[in-house]
C-alpha cells in the first residue's frame, strides 16, 4: 500500500491544489485520463462542500485528505472537524442544498456517486464530516 495524509486551509483557493495533488498521486495506478478526470471531479466536490459548509467564521479551518492507493483501489478521505450534518441521507439528495443563496446546485454527493464506484458519508452535528471515496482502476477500463 502506498499512503499520504495532508492537512490543509479550508479556503476554495487550495481546492485546485488538492485536486491535483490527490489525482497525480493516483496516477501511480495507471488509470486513463477519464478515470482521472472522474477522481478530481469528486474531489473537488467533497473538498468544496468542506469549504463551504463546515465552517463559520473566526474558527480554525483545516481539512484533510488522506489517499491510500492499493493493487486497482483509490481510496480518499476528505475530512472537515466542523458543524456536521444534520441529516446526511437529506443532504445526499439531488438538488438539495443549504447554501440557495449562493446559487448552490446541491449536486456535490450526486457527482461524487456518479463517478466514484463508492461514497460513504458520516458525520455528527459539531463534530464534522467524513466522505470516503474510492474508485478501482482496472487495466483496459
Amino acid at each position: 500500500m502506498n499512503k499520504f495524509c495532508m492537512q490543509i486551509s479550508a479556503l476554495s483557493s487550495n481546492e485546485a491544489f488538492v485536486r491535483s495533488t490527490v489525482s497525480a498521486f493516483c496516477a501511480h495506478l495507471n488509470p486513463t485520463l477519464e478515470q482521472l478526470e472522474e477522481i478530481k471531479t469528486a474531489v473537488s466536490e467533497a473538498f468544496t462542500n468542506c469549504v463551504v459548509h463546515a465552517y463559520s467564521r473566526g474558527e480554525e479551518q483545516t481539512i484533510g485528505v488522506e489517499v491510500s492507493l492499493e493493487k486497482d483501489r483509490a481510496s480518499i478521505i476528505i475530512e472537515d472537524h466542523g458543524k456536521g450534518i444534520e441529516d446526511v441521507e437529506k443532504a445526499m439528495q439531488p438538488f438539495f442544498t443549504t447554501r440557495p443563496e449562493q446559487e448552490r446546485s446541491g449536486m456535490g454527493f450526486t457527482l461524487m456517486n456518479t463517478f466514484m464506484d463508492s461514497v460513504t458519508v458520516t458525520s455528527q452535528v459539531g463534530n464534522g464530516t467524513k466522505v470516503v471515496m474510492t474508485k478501482i482502476i482496472k487495466e483496459g477500463d
